[in-house]
């Protein structure tokens, strides 16, 4: 089995909705539909919403790797990494979820991960 380079995009996004940053409910079904904008298999996840006033910090294990989030709703931030092998569609990942949260700002850059294995 050949191995299959992949990419690891981070996502920084400012400016958010506060109560979408809390919404643990919220922030799992939009990474669900992320990974499946991507063409991506979730073979599970966790998700951890802090008390009070606090944010939500989830991941979703993919068969092609791993997307996740961290919330800091106090400061409109949401901190994304998202990680896919082979031919996937990071950048549609990408686009769902900045048309999803509505930030004011974004910072978007990506990483080839393994590129000397192949």
């Amino acid at each position: 089995m050949s191995y299959q380079p992949g990419s690891h995009g981070l996502l920084d996004l400012y400016g958010c909705d506060a109560a979408m940053l809390r919404d643990e409910a919220c922030l799992k079904s939009l990474l669900h539909q992320a990974a499946a904008a991507a063409g991506a298999t979730v073979l599970g996840g966790h998700f951890h919403r802090f008390g009070g006033e606090g944010g939500v910090t989830g991941v979703l294990l993919l068969a092609e790797s791993h997307i996740s989030i961290h919330t800091w709703p106090e400061h409109g931030f949401a901190a994304l990494d998202i990680f896919l092998c082979g031919e996937m569609q990071i950048e549609q990942a990408k686009q769902f979820l900045c048309e999803a949260f509505q930030p004011q700002q974004q910072a978007w850059r990506v990483e080839k991960r393994g590129a000397q294995l192949g």
